[in-house]
């Protein structure tokens, strides 16, 4: 027997030779700065171009719904702490700033308690905003607001209806909610839906001069909406809302899910999308 075939029969079971370990230890080399790599295009991705938020309440029915989930775009306002990750301080005022238009949806941090909201751009610097009978009027002028078909949504975990009143039921006999709906179109052609359930204290407010650097934002529940109208209080009403407190630009809806997934039952997750919802410019 050669001194070769001694070695070979002299190593350990299962040993790896010196070429082998050394190539293991490059191929995790390379997994880590891939992983590296793959965070830094992350944090690039989150900090200066798109962020993901979800909505949580029906105040933005019936555009929005509870479990939409959005991609919002960060430049379309410029750059705040706000925008910035961890509250970054980008200084006083905005980088890159721009004023948003009336009718855009906007992700902010409350004005108090620096949670994230969302909700549409009413009034801009220099105009009066008031509610008249439920009509709103911009600069002493009602806006244009048009009767439609009643918004129908089904019943769900993540919708019960407001109130006996407005429920029904759909063509296939499930129970769903008809909601009052109108179309507000703003100056400079702006136009969207809204609910309006009734008649309610908020309905009819006092004018109200929106000043340098703010904005007077509202949902488009109307009657189911802490915004502008009410004073700023944590987790309640937002007030006037400094333009340096915006976020994000609401861009397009990338999953809707009606409340009916089981983590435990995966096939749920796909029965419970709301398919139609997915894709949608916002």
């Amino acid at each position: 027997m050669t001194e070769e075939h001694i070695r070979e029969i002299d190593e350990p079971a299962g040993a790896k030779s010196k070429p082998e370990a050394k190539e293991e230890k490059e191929d995790w080399k390379s997994f880590g700065w891939f992983l590296v790599k793959l965070v830094i295009v992350v944090l690039i991705f989150r900090t200066f171009f798109f962020t993901s938020f979800n909505i949580p309440s029906e105040s933005m029915m019936p555009r929005l719904l509870v479990g939409d989930y959005l991609f919002s775009q960060k430049w379309s306002y410029g750059y705040s702490s706000a925008s910035l990750p961890f509250g970054i301080d980008a200084g006083d005022g905005r980088i890159f700033g721009s004023q948003p238009n009336r009718g855009d949806i906007v992700i902010f941090k409350h004005p108090i308690d620096r949670s994230d909201y969302i909700k549409r751009v009413i009034g801009l610097p220099g105009d009066t905003v008031q509610m008249v009978d439920g009509v709103l009027h911009l600069n002493s002028a009602p806006v244009g607001m048009e009767r439609i078909e009643d918004y129908v949504l089904p019943v769900t975990p993540n919708h019960q209806c407001r109130a006996q009143r407005f429920a029904t039921t759909t063509e296939d006999g499930a129970p769903a909610c008809a909601y009052p709906q109108f179309r507000e179109t703003l100056p400079g052609g702006a136009s969207y839906n809204i609910m309006d359930l009734g008649e309610l204290p908020q309905d009819n407010t006092a004018p109200v001069v929106v000043p340098e650097g703010m904005l007077f934002l509202m949902g488009d529940n109307r009657d189911n909406s802490l915004d502008s109208r009410f004073p700023a209080e944590p987790g309640r009403g937002i007030g006037l809302v400094p333009q340096e407190n915006l976020v994000a630009e609401a861009s397009f809806m990338y999953w809707s899910t009606d409340g009916n997934a089981e983590w435990l039952l995966p096939w749920t997750w796909f029965s419970a999308a709301r398919w139609g919802r997915i894709g949608d410019g916002i």
